[in-house]
């Protein structure tokens, strides 16, 4: 009566069900999303260079790569983010540079210390607009310097999104 488990019906139902929550989704939470796939990413990296995986690893770290070229510098909106996106486009750029010199080196050092940087960035864009205080639907939040930073997402919110949903769905 039960089929046994299918890890691509499941792959599927979960990609079906990311991009039907994109169009209720905010801009806020889908950077949030992207700053915690990053994170996820370099910490799946950590954990494959200690096993020496080395293919798991080269994989978590062209995630997050294409999480920081892909989703996060994408979204930045450079024309009304002012110095914060300027100054969040030479942290993403810097890190990239550094996630690709991690693993070319097996640096887990240099992994750290991205993740480090990452951190506070995760940290303030969460505590910027917490989940307990969604606005309603009819009304936009409140506009803030970091906001306007990363609203870049017009057209590049799809293509975003679903390179996000490739991500979450890589190991599936």
């Amino acid at each position: 009566m039960f089929n046994s488990y299918n890890p691509r019906a499941t792959a599927t139902y979960q990609r079906i069900n990311i991009e039907t929550s994109m169009h209720t989704i905010d801009k806020h939470q889908i950077v949030s999303l992207l700053l915690d796939g990053l994170m996820e990413s370099i910490g799946t990296a950590r954990g494959a260079l200690v096993r020496k995986d080395v293919s798991a690893k080269c994989a978590a770290v062209s995630k997050a790569l294409r999480i920081l070229q892909e989703g996060l510098s994408t979204g930045l909106d450079k024309v009304d983010g002012g110095e914060l996106a300027a100054n969040l486009e030479a942290l993403y750029d810097y890190c990239i540079n550094r996630l690709i010199l991690a693993n070319a080196r097996n640096d887990d050092v240099i992994f750290q210390e991205v993740q480090r940087l990452i951190e506070p960035v995760l940290q303030g864009w969460k505590g910027m607009y917490p989940p307990s205080k969604a606005a309603p639907a009819a009304t936009e939040p409140a506009v803030t310097a970091a906001t306007v930073a990363h609203t870049g997402f017009g057209s590049a919110q799809h293509r975003s999104m679903n390179a996000y949903a490739d991500f979450s769905l890589a190991g599936a």
